[in-house]
């Protein structure tokens, strides 16, 4: 089983997409809410983690 990818990874996958669907303002409070449900995921690869947060960030934005 290939290892979980580390919070700080996934946080930055996160930001990215936050800074394309949510304002200025929100991009923080967006990427929070990304990285916190992408990790419950427990993504392996980065492919899977940027695909559920660009999912997340839609919905969240």
């Amino acid at each position: 089983m290939a290892k979980e990818l580390k919070e700080k990874k996934v946080a930055k996958i996160a930001k990215k997409a936050a800074k394309k669907v949510a304002k200025k303002k929100d991009v923080k409070k967006v990427a929070k809410k990304v990285t916190k449900k992408v990790l419950k995921l427990k993504p392996t690869k980065v492919k899977k983690a940027k695909k559920a947060a660009k999912k997340v960030a839609k919905k969240a934005a």
